[in-house]
């Protein structure tokens, strides 16, 4: 077992939900700081001695829009995790933020906490999108909320979303050239897809509006591709792009099997115990209910479902492939006490390979760039 773990903090609220999002995220008119400060407080403690004597290496603060929490509850969680464990001489701490929702005032506070990396939602740099999208910024907002952070944060990360209704190659490839402009070492690129549960599914449903057909929104991944690529920030996962040596440290957590704890409504987490048992955790979703549990029982965990030896071959390869790096047969060794060739479908990897799907070196399985276009094709002839 890694002696190094991750953690997450979920802050579930938001100023309004966004239609495409379906993020365990509720509007609230008015949140109590401090009895959420304490619950999360307890929770995080409930935990420390399962995980006495392991290190954290990084810590995201997701959402939900963290950056409306108070700075001084980011503060406390942050100074609680130093005394429960030992910190990474190079840790990584990210807050999910969103431009509406700042001012320098609250950089400067986060960034006194302790905040080291933040991650900004700018959706678009187009004003009608970002009206489509729900969001409450415009550009101007977003653009001069990225300069500020940049003069604040020693890392910065940004999200935008393409294959938007209307949107062509020409136009998206136009877009994310200023982005990258913009950017300072690190792009998530997210195409936009339908997901149940949100507003835009019965919207597009009925018609209101259409995507990008597959044809322009393939296109729009492989540019995407090209154009961060020559500008030095190459995809390190499927929707994920940095300078080398930025990548987020916290997400390669979860894309290599890695351990970490999920405090909040709707965290998950995996935890590895000593007999190298892996464990998925699920917190209540609802914010009462969750709050309700830890003030009953100090932690609001839902489920906690110890993962078989097939639901843990599958879950480290569908994560492991998602990244440039692939899967890595030495990690998933460690993790699974299992070769990795042998762990797979035989005749799906030769054909996945030998169709130019894959790619095998003796110890990383890469999906190449035409197999990134159907990941979940190729997956699923591995774990057949």
């Amino acid at each position: 077992m890694d002696d190094t773990f991750g953690i997450y903090f979920h802050w579930p609220f938001c100023l309004s939900k966004c239609p495409y999002c379906d993020f365990n995220s509720h509007v609230a008119a008015s949140i109590d700081q401090e009895s959420w400060r304490r619950a999360l407080l307890r929770e995080l403690a409930h935990f420390a001695p399962e995980t006495a004597g392991r290190r954290v290496s990084s810590i995201f603060f997701g959402g939900g829009t963290p950056s409306l929490m108070a700075p001084a509850t980011t503060a406390a969680l942050l100074e609680a995790v130093a005394g429960h464990w030992p910190l990474d001489d190079h840790i990584e701490i990210t807050l999910e933020a969103n431009p509406g929702t700042i001012d320098a005032d609250r950089f400067h506070a986060f960034r006194a906490a302790g905040v080291n990396r933040l991650s900004m939602g700018l959706q678009a740099l187009d004003d009608a999108s970002l009206r489509f999208l729900g969001r409450r910024h415009d550009v101007a907002q977003a653009t001069a909320a990225v300069a500020l952070a940049r003069d604040i944060f020693p890392r910065i990360s940004f999200d935008l979303i393409y294959a938007r209704p209307g949107q062509t190659p020409a136009a998206w490839a136009l877009e994310l050239q200023r982005a990258i402009t913009l950017a300072a070492d690190h792009l998530s690129l997210y195409q936009l897809t339908i997901e149940p549960g949100t507003a835009f599914h019965p919207a597009h449903a009925r018609g209101d509006f259409q995507l990008p057909d597959e044809d322009a929104a393939a296109d729009m991944f492989e540019l995407t591709a090209t154009l961060t690529a020559a500008s030095g920030l190459p995809a390190y996962e499927i929707s994920n792009h940095a300078r080398p040596g930025a990548e987020c440290r916290h997400n390669l957590l979860y894309w290599r099997g890695a351990d970490y704890l999920g405090i909040g409504p709707g965290a998950h987490g995996r935890l590895t115990d000593r007999s190298g048992r892996v464990s998925a955790l699920n917190q209540h979703r609802a914010p009462e209910t969750w709050l309700s549990a830890v003030e009953r029982d100090g932690h609001g965990t839902r489920d906690r479902i110890a993962l078989s030896g097939e639901e843990r071959r599958a879950e480290l390869v569908m994560m492991g492939l998602r990244l440039t790096e692939g899967l890595s047969a030495s990690r998933f060794a460690r993790q699974t006490g299992l070769a990795l060739r042998g762990a797979l479908n035989h005749s799906g990897l030769e054909t996945m390979c030998g169709e130019g799907f894959l790619r095998w070196d003796g110890d990383h399985l890469q999906a190449t760039d035409k197999g990134r276009l159907v990941l979940n094709s190729v997956i699923g002839a591995l774990l057949v």
